[in-house]
């Protein structure tokens, strides 16, 4: 008997750093493919998406003729795209996905979106590790920003085996993406004067039982956001040995080490030049091993984050439990993970 496979056909609406990354993973699935993804303005991306195939569409007919002068080829308008699609990766700028949410109601399909937005936009805030099972075949979720993607990563298997009292990050924040112009000042260092800071509340939404507090700052780099963690455990007599074989058995955490002159951002993003990743990604969260230690039950451990690539395979992942496509989220990780080169 012939066996049927499940293919979910997919939208991206935005082409830009999150976006681009988003599509040319779906593209690497077997259960799943790209229809179109949408720009607003004729950028180099919408070249790069003409250049690799990639149907391209614009959020409506007025910006077409833009394109064209170009030579930008366009199928069509968002709605049109909409029509052909059954779930859409809304990965157009924080605050715009009420707007869009609407458009997606109207035409029947499901949609994730990211981080920038509240969790009210849809009531199921996404993380791989933790709530894949409370997507399976809903209409609406939200995979958590860049930073709490990492720090759920590392924050749900502690809790898990030995219990968290109560935590704090302090997240020194890159200041700009490398492709942007704008951003963090070039010599000053700008803290974040929302005490705590979001990110904590962020986790909740996630994690609701982990008591943790952030705080952050902007620093002139374009490389990766790193975390510097206090973590309150619950279980008494854990060593950071206990931790990281706990972390080691873990998808998505990689170790790096200063004993092998990893001490800073910019020689993780070198590692992973080296390993021939594309555009040069990180999607794991990093942790030095030497970095990380605990006394009297309080753990202490520095991360970084790849802000460009870390919240990929969790959007892939969010597709396929969304769509039914796999039940079992540690296989959709590792499928996820294979596909992307995400290996340990």
């Amino acid at each position: 008997m012939e066996v049927v496979r499940l293919v979910a056909r997919v939208a991206v609406n935005g082409f830009g750093t999150i976006g681009k990354r988003v599509a040319r993973a779906v593209m690497l699935q077997d259960d799943m493919e790209l229809i179109g993804v949408t720009k607003t303005r004729p950028t180099y991306e919408a070249i790069i998406a003409n250049r690799d195939g990639i149907p391209l569409y614009t959020v409506d007919e007025k910006q077409q003729k833009q394109f064209s002068e170009q030579g930008i080829k366009v199928e069509g308008t968002l709605q049109e795209l909409l029509t052909k699609v059954d779930i859409v990766v809304d990965c157009t700028p924080g605050g715009t996905g009420e707007k869009n949410k609407k458009l997606y109601e109207e035409a029947g399909v499901k949609a994730i979106f990211q981080g920038g937005e509240e969790h009210e936009i849809a009531g199921l805030s996404f993380n791989a590790f933790a709530t894949y099972d409370h997507a399976y075949g809903k209409r609406w979720a939200r995979v958590v920003s860049c930073n709490t993607t990492g720090l759920i990563r590392t924050l749900y298997p502690l809790d898990r085996v030995f219990g968290i009292e109560d935590a704090f990050a302090a997240i020194i924040r890159r200041g700009a993406d490398p492709a942007e112009s704008k951003g963090s000042a070039l010599n000053a260092v700008e803290p974040d004067l929302e005490i705590p800071t979001h990110h904590g509340h962020d986790v909740r939404t996630v994690l609701p039982w982990v008591n943790i507090n952030t705080m952050a700052a902007k620093v002139p780099t374009t490389n990766m956001h790193v975390h510097c963690i206090r973590v309150k455990l619950k279980k008494t007599g854990v060593t950071a040995r206990d931790v990281l074989s706990l972390w080691d058995q873990m998808p998505r955490i990689r170790f790096v080490s200063g004993k092998h002159g990893i001490k800073t951002s910019g020689q993780i993003m070198e590692i992973a030049r080296d390993l021939g990743r594309h555009s040069g990604d990180f999607a794991e969260t990093i942790v030095w091993e030497d970095g990380t230690g605990v006394e009297d039950s309080t753990l202490y451990y520095y991360q970084a984050v790849h802000q460009e690539s870390d919240v990929i395979p969790e959007n892939i992942d969010c597709i396929r439990s969304m769509m039914e496509l796999e039940r079992d989220a540690s296989r959709s990780i590792r499928k996820t993970d294979r596909s992307l080169g995400i290996i340990k």
